[in-house]
């Protein structure tokens, strides 16, 4: 994945009044996730914004609030690619992704945005556009190909994740479909169900005429 880099300030009032305040100013709450997983009660020291979210057997992780500026992620979010993300905070360099994002149901404008902390030990989950390469024989024999999902959701250590999954279409016949489960990629674990359809040629009516006039 490409690095997308990005300066965050922590944000310490959580409050409804101050998080209205920031978004009259462009600016967006955000929240990074998985962080370091800590025993509890938590003896540490935590920087500013920082706070340990308890999970379960006496443990914690240490999740961090955030702000960004509409600006600065404005190419992050609009735009089907993915990144890694190279965050700066309290002075720190920490790698994310992006998990989430919260939208006005009616402006459209955004909410709220989670990142979720990444390195090279955890594998993350996240959805990767598709690319369909090649010329479908089923589009040869007058099909039309369609892309039903136009992102695969797959599992990986996130330096291991592409920009885009590519899929070779060459051999895909009239009226035939591809699975998730006829896909393999190194390194990566699909993780949608293995019958989802990804593609398929499609018959139209002059492929339906063409098949006809031969019986």
């Amino acid at each position: 994945m490409k690095v997308f880099q990005l300066v965050a300030e922590p944000r310490t009032d959580l409050g409804k009044k101050a998080t209205k305040a920031l978004r009259v100013e462009n600016k967006i709450p955000a929240v990074l996730n998985g962080g370091e997983l800590v025993d509890l009660p938590y003896a540490g020291t935590l920087k500013a914004g920082e706070k340990v979210v308890e999970i379960a057997n006496g443990k914690g992780l240490i999740t961090t609030d955030l702000v960004v500026s509409l600006d600065s992620v404005r190419k992050l979010i609009y735009t089907p690619d993915i990144f890694a993300i190279e965050l700066t905070v309290n002075g720190e360099k920490k790698m994310a992704v992006l998990k989430d994002i919260q939208f006005h149901p009616v402006k459209d404008s955004i909410l709220h945005i989670d990142f979720l902390e990444v390195n090279d030990k955890k594998p993350v989950t996240i959805e990767v556009p598709v690319k369909l390469e090649g010329h479908a024989e089923g589009v040869k024999a007058g099909g039309k190909l369609t892309l039903s999902m136009k992102k695969i959701k797959v599992k990986a250590i996130y330096s291991n994740i592409p920009e885009r999954v590519v899929i070779n279409v060459d051999n895909l016949g009239l009226g035939k479909s591809l699975q998730i489960g006829e896909l393999n990629f190194e390194g990566l674990e699909l993780m949608n169900a293995k019958n989802a359809v990804v593609c398929a040629v499609q018959l139209t009516r002059a492929a339906r005429g063409a098949a006809a006039a031969k019986k």
